[in-house]
């Protein structure tokens, strides 16, 4: 402990600003193989605090220290909580293991409880959806491959955005995540359908050849630019806004995930095909689609049938 002590003295000594212990960390994360997007999350939400209380140091324990509980205390969503929590917290244990600090700050804090945020889309209106794109135009064709891939798929957009024509294999009917482009960092094959990769393929085949080289993403802009994240929700967004519903992304992840289950497909090969660090999120699923099971048994089994009591009939 003495000699940690000494280390933390030593460095402190050497006034290391929270700016160059951030680009050091950044760069730490880098070759860890981080994505660009999430070493750019790291730096604006740890920029972000710094910034709400200007003349803060890393050397002033106690006082970084009652800083960070009211950043905290500030209402927010359990999401939005959980997302300054997991980055500082992040940030200030590797400025403890490199001697920077002598405690993490954020010691003692845990992640809030999100409420469940699992939803489903009706059939009907996933057909309407479907229906929605204008596939006489590049924006449409994509717009109706993408939404075909992620609820073929359960594919999560931004791995879906990131996708490259070598990535598609239209013979096997298959699409490879790159291990650099999925959030848990491990590779996974999806199967398709036919009538994705036919759709796809008419994607790919629209292309300007001669301009747009294969480092293109396949579900790019009208520019042949990579399509961000945002860019997807909103035109989701505004498809389920002229259909009268809310319609999101995610949702599309969901719908595929309880109908694979209802159809009689297994948790475990769920879990690989959606990319799941372990069984935790995919439990929930399980849960909701056994819950379906329950609530259609009631309905329907026979025996209820035949075991309802006769009602009794009033004779006046």
């Amino acid at each position: 402990m003495a000699k940690r002590v000494l280390k933390i003295v030593e460095k402190q000594g050497q006034d290391i600003t929270w700016e160059g212990a951030l680009k050091d960390f950044l760069l730490f994360k880098k070759a860890e193989g981080k994505s660009e997007r999430t070493i750019k999350d790291y730096g604006y939400h740890i920029k972000y605090f710094f910034k709400q209380f200007p003349g803060i140091t890393l050397s002033d324990i106690k006082g970084l220290r009652k800083k960070v509980i009211q950043y905290m205390s500030v209402d927010s969503s359990p999401a939005h909580y959980n997302n300054k929590l997991v980055y500082l917290k992040t940030f200030f244990n590797w400025c403890v293991k490199d001697n920077i600090l002598a405690e993490n700050p954020l010691d003692g804090f845990a992640r809030r409880k999100a409420p469940e945020r699992i939803v489903q889309l009706d059939v009907e209106l996933l057909k309407k959806l479907l229906a929605m794109p204008d596939q006489k135009t590049f924006s449409g064709l994509r717009d109706y491959a993408l939404l075909l891939l992620q609820l073929d798929t359960g594919i999560r957009p931004k791995e879906a955005l990131s996708l490259l024509i070598p990535d598609i294999n239209f013979q096997a009917c298959e699409v490879y995540v790159r291990a650099e482009n999925a959030k848990t960092r491990i590779a996974r094959t999806l199967p398709i359908s036919p009538v994705t990769a036919k759709a796809i393929h008419k994607l790919i085949s629209v292309r300007p050849k001669d301009e747009w080289k294969e480092s293109v993403p396949v579900f790019c802009t009208c520019e042949g630019k990579k399509m961000l994240g945002n860019s997807w929700y909103k035109r989701v967004s505004r498809y389920g806004e002229i259909l009268g519903a809310k319609i999101y992304p995610y949702q599309l992840r969901h719908t595929f995930a309880l109908e694979f289950l209802r159809n009689g497909g297994n948790s475990f090969a769920l879990q690989k095909t959606m990319g799941h660090a372990d069984m935790n999120m995919t439990k929930r699923y399980v849960f909701l689609a056994d819950s379906d099971v329950k609530d259609q048994h009631k309905k329907a089994s026979p025996v209820s049938k035949l075991m309802e009591k006769p009602k009794k009939v009033r004779i006046i």
